[in-house]
């Protein structure tokens, strides 16, 4: 990496606060069986996974602290698909992040 490149990424990094909201993100407890993929946080978010439950349907999540990718009002979880559509829910509700990603429908297969 150049050192351009790695001046840039940390001014990312301090404009966005990484090391500020670390304590702030919530400790997750995923049940047995669901395969956890983390990814990088594009588009502006600061976490991304992906979860593949045991039917084989994956869901996409992402953590927006700062509403770049949509509106909530405060930092959010929200994940792709759930409930035929995407579903939101506030960064610390860690119970229904866990059933926005359980849900499954014909809709979430497709």
């Amino acid at each position: 990496m150049s050192d351009e490149l790695f001046i840039e990424r940390a001014r990312i990094e301090q404009a966005d606060r990484w090391h500020e909201i670390i304590p702030e993100i919530p400790f997750i407890e995923f049940p047995a069986g669901w395969k956890i993929k983390v990814i990088p946080p594009f588009g502006g978010l600061q976490a991304r996974f992906q979860v593949m439950l045991p039917s084989g349907t994956t869901k996409s999540v992402y953590l927006d602290y700062y509403n770049r990718a949509g509106y909530c009002s405060g930092p959010y979880w929200e994940v792709y698909p759930a409930q035929g559509d995407c579903g939101r829910c506030l960064r610390d509700d860690v119970s229904e992040l866990l059933k926005l990603i359980a849900y499954e429908s014909n809709a979430d297969n497709q």
